[in-house]
């Protein structure tokens, strides 16, 4: 073992040998521990030398494919938050690629359990935890990125195995990974329907908890990383690296972007009792957020057990280092960041000029990457929907709950979805910031599906586990009279329009629509809205909808079409009256049934919803849409004011038909229905 370098961080090959660096401020020694493929033991040597906390050393001889791991020397004292164990093998935090899997032997833990002073554990747990494995460059480069503009986005969160484990296109050998959400029937079908962007759950290494594996259950969402820059190697049947790439080559070729769940808020090694893999055998003070007076105690603002400590200047280093990776190793095109409030907040709260904030706004390696927070936390004052950064988008929960209530006929609704389809300009239009920052969306991982929203009123989460006490109580979901399944003719029909009514909704708003997987042909979870442990038919996606009701993901494709058609349906910037847009004139009117201008005192009447009225002039030449909202149970007749430019309307969509008068200017609209009429 030579000197070697400390940076940078990680295991790097060159022509003779490699260079292993690892930080650890409270290391006595770290211990550079080999293994062959099959886990069998080879050598540790010691590194060599120490440069301001960065232990490193250069190994002759050593080869790309090489498994490794470390064992750091040090206090093992819990209750002052030191877990050095030299017992405990230890993932290396750079490590490109790993391999295995944890196995729940008492090993993994750095304690034995019981008693009132906790006592070290001096079980060896290599054969129980993954190894790292020195990577070489990639042989080939990304394809270059497909440029698209936020306000022409329309991202579709998905799961890489739940996608791909049912699809019929898929061969078996490749349901549930890498390659099957490459395959060229399952992109040619991303692409017809619209979507732009294919935003991924966590596709970093992870690895199940330790209470489900208890269950017999696995981690199947993904938020639980152990090693921030490999991928899963669950998710390929080969080298994952390679397999990655060539799936973001695939969906670049296809013209779609990557945009990649990450979850820099907490990891894999749980509360105080959970195992020692990686980050806290090697220096549990910097990387996690430790209780003041109590620093055996881990900070829980994450709801996991533990928080990542971004303070500290090591951990900013591995964020921005590992986004920098993931960008310009693969292509990555964007990044959405998982209780995303962690990364701003300090010891006393959140702050958006946060250090790590504004450095991933402001590195120059991430300026065309896109940033998606996630604006809330379970810690105090975690709720930060709309005080990101300039540059960052984020998703707007306020959007999908208010939708839902609204559509389901909760009272006094019709301001506050007039707000959201407006693009959320009370939250958002501030410091220079564009409708397209509030990412809209009326269903995600993380709760009902939107045939469940519309199907249950109660979550039904047994399978988990939990005695039905996991996720969210409070869905704002509408079951047209029945729990669940039925083959009742109306209660369908009903259903079905409802979930029209919320996409069209969705691609009829201002900002950014994403897509929850399979929303577009009924996909359902029974009921389930927090599968986060369902790795198996409940969270895999039934592709059979598809053949059930094709008209519906044709209608979906349509509003995704007309959306891209009219850019009143996706300005850049927020209008308050007549606002000139580029050579454009642009305004938006918000009118009652009978063409009058809204009121103060009408916004808190009596649905039905009232009538959206947009033109904007451009060279002389108009372009005019209308957006009719009924959200009563009757038909309803809108007219448009005399004083309006007679012009020939053109009902673009509308579900369940609209009927224009010969007038031009009046319209009968069904009950519980959105219409879009266009005219240019």
């Amino acid at each position: 073992m030579e000197t070697g370098s400390p940076a940078p961080l990680g295991a790097t090959p060159d022509a003779e040998g490699v260079n292993f660096a690892v930080y650890s401020s409270v290391a006595e020694a770290v211990e550079l521990c080999l293994f062959d493929a099959s886990g069998r033991p080879l050598a540790s040597h010691r590194l060599a030398a120490c440069s301001d906390g960065v232990w490193h050393g250069y190994l002759p001889g050593c080869k790309p494919g090489q498994r490794y791991g470390y064992r750091v020397h040090g206090h093992w004292q819990p209750d002052a938050g030191l877990r050095c164990n030299p017992a405990k093998l230890l993932i290396d935090p750079y490590a490109r690629e790993i391999d295995g899997d944890v196995e729940w032997q008492d090993a993994v833990f750095d304690y034995i359990p019981g008693g009132d002073t906790p006592t070290m554990n001096q079980d060896d747990s290599a054969a129980f935890v993954p190894r790292s494995i020195v990577c070489a460059p990639l042989g080939s480069s990304p394809v270059a990125t497909p440029v698209i503009p936020w306000a022409m986005t329309v991202p579709y969160e998905t799961n890489v195995r739940g996608h791909t484990m049912r699809h019929p296109a898929v061969a078996d050998h490749e349901r549930g990974t890498f390659a099957g959400m490459r395959n060229e029937q399952v992109l040619d079908y991303l692409k017809a329907l619209g979507i732009t962007s294919v935003e991924l759950m966590p596709v970093q290494a992870y690895v199940d908890e330790h209470h489900l594996a208890k269950r017999d259950l696995r981690n199947y969402w993904g938020y639980n990383t152990i090693a921030f820059f490999a991928p899963m190697p669950r998710f390929a049947a080969g080298n994952a690296r390679s397999e990655f790439l060539g799936m973001v080559n695939a969906i670049h070729d296809a013209g779609m972007e990557v945009i990649l769940d990450i979850a820099f808020n907490h990891t894999g090694e749980s509360s105080r009792s959970g195992p020692t893999i990686s980050f806290r055998g090697l220096d549990n003070q910097a990387y996690y957020r430790l209780e003041p007076h109590a620093p055996g105690t881990y900070v829980n603002d994450t709801g996991t057990g533990n928080t990542l400590n971004v303070d500290h200047p090591r951990v900013q280093a591995l964020v921005l280092d590992c986004l920098r990776y993931w960008s310009s190793e693969f292509g990555v095109d964007g990044f959405r960041f998982d209780l995303a409030t962690i990364l701003g907040r300090h010891d006393n709260g959140f702050a958006p000029d946060h250090p790590l904030l504004q450095a991933i706004s402001d590195d120059a390696k991430l300026a065309d990457v896109k940033l998606i927070a996630e604006p809330w936390d379970p810690g105090p004052g975690g709720y930060q929907l709309g005080h990101f950064p300039e540059r960052w988008a984020e998703w707007n929960d306020k959007y999908r709950d208010t939708l839902r209530r609204f559509w389901r006929g909760d009272a006094d609704m019709s301001g506050e979805f007039a707000r959201r389809i407006h693009g959320s300009a009370d939250i958002f239009d501030h410091r220079g910031r564009a409708p397209y920052t509030s990412v809209n969306f009326v269903a995600s991982h993380d709760g009902f599906t939107l045939a469940d929203a519309v199907s249950y009123e109660h979550r039904h989460n047994e399978a988990n586990g939990e005695n039905n006490r996991d996720g969210h109580a409070h869905n704002y979901g509408c079951n047209h009279g029945v729990e669940g399944d039925t083959d009742d003719v109306d209660v369908l029909a009903a259903r079905r329009r409802h979930r029209l009514n919320l996409l069209a909704s969705l691609l009829f708003s201002q900002g950014t629509p994403m897509l929850l997987a399979g929303d577009e042909f009924g996909n359902s979870q029974q009921g389930n809205n927090n599968a986060y442990a369902q790795d198996n038919e409940t969270g895999w996606l039934d592709w059979s909808g598809l053949d059930d009701d094709p008209q519906f993901a044709t209608e979906v494709r349509e509003l995704i079409h007309l959306r891209n058609e009219w850019p009143l349906l996706r300005l850049p910037a927020y209008l308050h009256g007549e606002t000139e847009i580029g050579a454009s004139s642009v305004n938006i009117n918000w009118l009652n049934t009978d063409g009058n201008a809204m009121e103060e005192s009408s916004w808190s009447g009596p649905a039905p919803f009232k009538v959206m009225y947009a033109e904007a002039t451009r060279n002389g030449a108009m372009s005019r849409v209308v957006v009719l909202i009924n959200n009563s149970d009757e038909e309803v007749g809108f007219c448009l004011p005399e004083a309006y430019p007679t012009c020939e309307w053109r009902v673009a969509w509308s579900a369940d038909g609209l009927a224009i008068a010969k007038d031009g200017r009046s319209f009968a609209a069904p009950a519980r229905s959105i219409s879009l009429l266009t005219s240019d």
